[in-house]
């Protein structure tokens, strides 16, 4: 029967999935004697509709594991749905539902959107974080924790919400506001769940070196984040008092320059002081107004006020007065540190603005043996200055008082380098029970409590005594029939969940949605497992083979997955250290912005798909009008697609008018997937075009092979030979993740196919020419090439068929083409046997009659042979 002659994607797609689905072709099982391929996405949070970074991420995922699979590797490939959150209940405020109806209802129409896309899922696998069934192993690991010391109940100091009720993230704090409420973020002192990654630290960080896998700027990222410092803690003591001020320093040659200290203002000192003074008071009040991000810490104004308390240097018993400032942070360090403002920018200009001295003791490094004196420098404080020359200028204090150097004005320490005085001055501390060498991490414990609802309950019980115990029935269950105000959690009041009777109470906190998202990976290998939280198929499976996802869960999400895992794996529920072995950045999908000003300045968005945009001949923008009222509207940029920015392209419409495999081919032929995608609306038609080139250029082929072989003509080899060059840089792209390039191959590959002519020997290439270039299209443009291998005959299921193998007999060639030049300038050409020997190159070359007229009466010198591409002839 023969083909149809237009290429009608809505049916081919439907038909090839529910092949698919028939016939369980993604299904994955354990099957020890394979060579095993995981293949993970980060699943996504379920909003309501796919956006196009969705269908990137999750299209690049897809051709990764449809390649492995026609490698023949076991591929395990699954989807779930990361389904805790605030935007629930901020979207079951908004409609009035409550956050599960809200969920379950975007899960499901997105579920079907991805069937449309053609992604080869094991939907048997599926998950989402709010079941019961997921969670309740979540809260079996924190309850052993807990019983290891790991998780623990503690004070902190966290940006608190006071019109939501709840704690928030720094990255949820916005020019001092809540993302969401816009009320003025608070510091609060609050009791919160903390996990102890911290004592995972030194391996979190030395393990980044075994990820070569991994971009090099995700591991940076982390290590900065982890960031381990060495230095030496000291303690200084507090004037007319036996308590001492410790502080850590990653500086220990500065010491001699500390002329004040300060402290958070949360800090015991300060809050003691605050009892006498209102002044001071109404200081730390106000730092509870700021943020607690050291983002925030850099940009803000930098404010303080005096203790009326002195510290007494460790080293010279000096007193110094003790500030609380707005930036030291009572949650990183001891919330003290010792301020040497001439050798650093914010302790410099702190000092400036409150009138503190500032006692440089660091000199250039270059002014080692020199002799060195105390002169007035431009701030009116003293500077360093030699004989000869001006003193530093402190308005360019970066270019030599932040660097390390030698010590000046520091009695005994005078001559030392930076790094030789780190070790005398830790070793003078430590012979005196003043202070000690310590490595010291940025990183903190991981606070887990949030105050809200739509999160896994905290499986703890507060006893009638005031004690704590883990819950021992599990799974803690949500009430999922709930409909929220926003007036705070509603589970604190809900009686019916937190009283347990006997005087005790259930914790109404529940999790960080970090927490399911960092393990759900591992979950996926036993999903329907209802005695553990894994199984031994989790062993099989893990790690993950290759995981995709955006570069902006580089720290935290993969920071908490590894953390996770080594938890897991200290439980005897894994056996490998790291959870990912490959990992895939792509770059976001960026596009056009537009907009018009109103009268107030304020900008309206305006969609692409709503502007008529005029270019030149070389694409340079002349003008651009909407389409609704042929006004002009203003170009605000090529930016990442967004609800805010009006820029976003919806995948359904693009689906429904050209099919999944269209977009599917154009997602991955814009740019590699490490890069941004630009969106272009000509080049998706581009795409489809294409598609429908294949199509045509199969239409009207037999379905079986014509009995018999047919030897091709000398053009047929040639254009075999092509084929087969094209065949050998696509499978080397495929193994780079380079799908842009393979498409290009495709593309090229259909170029050569129309280009035979219509002969047995002809048709004989194109035959196999086809076969080779459907197999490489498989994994980007799933739904076409099934159909195209089944119509053709080629069998019941290329998912099947074996991967497409470089014929090298068919790259050699009859003959080679030689440029020949001669003292580097190119006087002809010549061609030899492919097997020709050197000598019979050289002679050929000299024999050629253009590069002989360049020769005369010359005598040759020498002959530079570049084998398969020159002969350059010196001569003189």
């Amino acid at each position: 029967m023969a083909m149809q002659n237009d290429y009608d994607p809505r049916t081919i797609e439907a038909a090839a999935q529910t092949f698919w689905e028939e016939h369980q072709s993604f299904k994955a099982v354990e099957d020890p004697s394979r060579e095993k391929f995981y293949c993970l996405s980060m699943f996504p949070y379920p909003s309501g509709r796919l956006h196009m970074g969705h269908v990137r991420n999750y299209t690049i995922g897809d051709v990764i594991a449809r390649y492995q699979r026609m490698r023949g590797k076991n591929v395990l490939q699954p989807m779930g749905w990361d389904a805790f959150g605030l935007p629930a209940e901020n979207a079951a405020i908004q409609h009035g539902i409550p956050p599960s109806q809200w969920t379950h209802s975007n899960i499901a129409y997105m579920k079907g959107q991805l069937r449309q896309l053609g992604f080869g899922y094991d939907w048997d696998r599926e998950l989402a974080t709010c079941d019961p069934d997921y969670y309740r192993w979540e809260q079996w690991l924190f309850t052993r924790l807990m019983e290891k010391g790991l998780a623990y109940r503690a004070t902190a100091v966290v940006n608190w919400d006071p019109v939501d009720q709840t704690v928030l993230a720094n990255e949820q704090v916005i020019d001092g506001k809540g993302w969401r409420s816009g009320a003025p973020i608070e510091k609060r002192e609050i009791e919160q769940w903390s996990v102890r990654i911290t004592d995972y630290a030194q391996e979190l960080l030395d393990a980044l070196d075994g990820l070569g896998g991994w971009p090099e700027q995700v591991r940076t990222m982390q290590r900065n984040w982890i960031g381990r410092s060495e230095g030496v803690y000291m303690a200084f003591g507090i004037e007319d008092s036996d308590e001492v001020l410790g502080i850590y320093t990653t500086r220990p040659d500065t010491v001699m320059g500390v002329t004040y200290m300060a402290v958070a203002a949360e800090h015991p000192l300060a809050r003691r002081a605050a009892e006498g003074d209102p002044n001071l008071a109404a200081f730390i009040e106000e730092c509870r107004q700021g943020g607690i991000s050291e983002a925030e810490l850099e940009t803000m104004e930098k404010k303080g006020h005096p203790l009326g308390l002195n510290a007494v240097h460790p080293i010279t018993d000096a007193t110094v007065p003790i500030y609380a400032a707005n930036f030291v942070l009572m949650g990183y360090g001891t919330g003290a540190v010792m301020s040497v403002p001439a050798h650093d920018e914010r302790d410099f200009h702190f000092a400036r603005k409150y009138g503190i001295p500032i006692r440089p003791v660091i000199a250039p490094a270059d002014w080692a043996g020199r002799a060195v004196r105390t002169a007035t420098g431009t701030a009116g404080a003293p500077t360093l200055a030699i004989d000869g020359e001006p003193p530093l200028d402190w308005s360019a204090w970066n270019e030599r008082f932040a660097e390390k150097g030698v010590l000046v004005e520091s009695n005994a320490f005078d001559s030392l380098t930076s790094q030789e005085a780190f070790d005398a001055i830790a070793a003078w501390l430590a012979e005196r029970g003043k202070g000690e060498r310590r490595v010291n991490f940025r990183l903190r414990d991981w606070g887990v409590s949030r105050q809200r609802y739509w999160g896994c309950p905290i499986p703890v019980v507060r006893t009638a005594d005031g004690g704590i115990r883990p819950e021992t029935d599990l799974p803690v269950r949500l009430p999922d029939d709930v409909v929220v105000d926003g007036s705070g959690s509603p589970l604190k009041r809900m009686p019916e969940f937190y009283e347990l009777g006997a005087g005790e109470t259930r914790e109404i906190d529940t999790f960080d949605t970090f927490f399911e998202s960092s393990w759900y990976y591992a979950r996926y290998c036993s999903a329907d497992c209802d005695t553990g939280m894994l199984d031994e198929r989790a062993k099989y499976w893990l790690p993950v083979d290759q995981y995709v996802g955006g570069i902006e869960h580089a720290v935290l999400h993969l920071l908490y997955a590894r953390f996770f895992h080594k938890l897991m794996r200290d439980e005897g529920l894994v056996d490998c250290d790291e959870p990912f072995t490959r990992l895939l950045t792509q770059g976001m999908v960026v596009a056009e912005t537009w907009y018009r000003e109103g009268p107030d300045g304020r900008k309206t968005w305006l969609n692409p798909a709503d502007v008529e945009v005029t270019r030149d001949e070389k694409g340079k923008l002349l003008h651009a009008v909407l389409k609704a009222d042929g006004q002009p509207v203003t170009f605000g940029g090529i930016e990442k697609m967004s609800k805010s920015k009006n820029n976003g392209v919806d995948p359904q419409t693009l689906i429904d008018r050209y099919g999944a495999d269209t977009v599917r081919l154009y997602t991955m032929f814009t740019s590699p997937p490490d890069q941004s995608l630009e969106w272009n609306d000509e080049g998706v038609e581009g795409a489809a075009r294409f598609l429908r080139r294949l199509w045509a250029l199969a239409v009207g082929e037999p379905a079986q092979e014509s009995a018999g072989e047919v030897e091709l003509d000398d053009a047929d080899q040639e254009a075999r030979r092509e084929l087969h060059a094209i065949l050998r840089k696509a499978l080397y792209d495929y193994e780079r993740n380079q799908f842009n390039t393979v498409v290009s191959g495709c593309m090229a590959m259909v170029n050569v196919l129309y280009k035979l002519d219509d002969t047995p020997s002809g048709r004989t290439l194109k035959r196999e020419g086809l076969a080779l270039v459907l197999r490489l299209l498989a994994p980007i443009a799933p739904h076409v090439t099934h159909h195209l291998w089944r119509e053709l005959g080629f069998g019941d299921d290329i998912l099947c068929s074996p991967w497409p193998v470089v014929d090298e007999e068919a790259l050699r060639q009859a003959q080679i083409e030689y440029v020949v030049q001669v003292n580097g300038k190119v006087r002809g050409k010549v061609e030899v046997p492919a097997d020709a020997a050197r000598e019979a190159i050289e002679q050929a070359a000299l024999a050629n009659d253009n590069a002989r007229r360049f020769i005369a009466e010359k005598t040759v010198r020498k002959v530079i042979l570049v084998p398969n591409k020159l002969v350059n002839i010196v001569a003189n």
